[in-house]
């Protein structure tokens, strides 16, 4: 390795000279499967009537389905951290493939309900290897592109969020088994796309953000932690209490659900949306934009004429938060190496946390309240997001300024080294 790329963060190099993670055969691999997880975990809910037929169980209990999915994944995430140093990434994403395959074909063919809740335990775990093994190739692979890349592949997870339910409608909630075989099928499939992806990742350069590590780096991961625990509560409270609060402004029920069915939506609009931004916007302008645009559109909700629609820029405004902040984390704090499987983690246990802590909340107030509890949470985030935008900032996220390149040691998908002329890209 030359002695300019030794001593020059990843941050300066230009995208031609960064690691190459994935070809683009698994980068659309890669996309296929955020739409199969997507679709995931928006299964079990349209699946219940069939389950509760099937196995004789009450609601509550069938709904247990989604929870040991979500502890499973939540497993599967900081499993795939602990195994990151030891295992390659075509081993470890492989075998997540493997295993939300066979959690598939366990759930489908159970004949009764203790093993189906196995089969969803396993699934999880497949899944939270898949969500944090490309969340994190892809914060890593693309340089000053990566947040853009990042909002795409999420993307296609509300694609598939959107899609799953869809196809129960279309067939009925009691071919839930052969949908699930379906997505097994896809999973194995996707095995043979692996070869496209890096075995290793490359080591850190010690930049900036590497500067501030051991106990200073830890006010930004917390920060960082912050941000998604609260946006995901308010993402999960608006899905759960958008119908109730707008039947109780005086909307009907059709409507209610139809909103709901558009904020969700949006959530996916969004990431589609930035995707290009991001390109000309660095992440802290963008999330601080995010973090103010949901508080304002929560505080517009509390007008009844205006809160269907509002509730739609709620989604709009919380969809590029999760992508866009894993890398800028990555670079802010590139020497700790666990802060993306914290964040990640966070999102989920928030998922998981939060429903019930809002409803006991909101159970103590008026009804018509819940956007103004979410928009205290909004508040809260976007002063985080000020914080990071003075404590953490992003150089990394503009490209390099016009010039002739340099040569720089790459990384290969095959995870070998190769040294390539680059070119100095157009600044933004």
């Amino acid at each position: 390795m030359s002695a300019m790329s030794a001593t020059t963060s990843e941050a300066d190099l230009p995208d031609a000279g960064r690691p190459r993670l994935l070809t683009t055969v698994s980068i659309i691999a890669s996309c296929v499967a955020f739409v199969v997880i997507g679709a995931l975990q928006a299964l079990y809910g349209p699946a219940i009537p069939a389950l509760r037929e099937k196995f004789g169980i009450s609601p509550a209990v069938a709904g247990l389905s989604l929870s040991a999915h979500f502890v499973g994944a939540l497993l599967g995430v900081l499993i795939y951290h602990l195994l990151r140093g030891r295992l390659n990434n075509r081993l470890l994403l492989g075998g997540s493939y493997v295993l939300m395959a066979a959690g598939a074909v366990v759930f489908a063919f159970s004949p009764s309900w203790i093993p189906a809740l196995g089969g969803t335990f396993v699934i999880g775990l497949g899944f939270g290897g898949i969500d944090y093994g490309l969340n994190q190739l892809f914060s890593i692979g693309f340089g000053h592109r990566s947040t853009a890349m990042l909002n795409l592949l999420n993307g296609h997870f509300g694609v598939g969020a959107i899609a799953g339910p869809a196809l129960v409608g279309w067939l009925g909630a009691e071919h839930y088994p052969e949908i699930f075989i379906g997505i097994g099928v896809v999973c194995l499939l996707l095995l043979f796309t692996l070869g496209g992806v890096a075995a290793r990742e490359p080591e850190p350069v010690a930049g900036e953000g590497a500067k501030a590590g051991g106990a200073r780096a830890l006010p930004v991961i917390a920060a960082f932690i912050g941000v998604y625990v609260l946006h995901v509560a308010i993402e999960t409270g608006v899905g759960g209490w958008e119908p109730t609060h707008l039947e109780a402004v005086g909307y009907g029920a059709a409507t209610a659900a139809s909103a709901t069915s558009a904020y969700w939506a949006a959530m996916t609009i969004g990431r589609f949306v930035v995707a290009p931004l991001s390109l000309r916007w660095s992440a802290p302008s963008i999330l601080t934009v995010c973090c103010a645009g949901m508080a304002g559109f929560l505080l517009l909700a509390t007008v009844p004429a205006l809160a269907p629609y509002a509730y739609f820029g709620v989604g709009l405004m919380i969809a590029p938060i999760f992508p866009t902040c894993l890398p800028w984390l990555n670079r802010a704090v590139p020497g700790v190496a666990a802060a993306g499987a914290y964040v990640i983690a966070a999102s989920m246990i928030g998922g998981v946390a939060f429903p019930p802590l809002l409803g006991g909340v909101i159970d103590t107030m008026d009804i018509t309240m819940v956007p103004l509890v979410l928009f205290v949470l909004a508040a809260a985030c976007a002063v985080l997001s000020l914080w990071l935008r003075g404590k953490a900032p992003d150089p990394g996220a503009v490209p390099g300024p016009r010039g002739g390149g340099v040569q720089r040691d790459t990384i290969t998908a095959d995870g070998t080294n190769g040294t390539h002329g680059t070119h100095g890209t157009r600044g933004t």
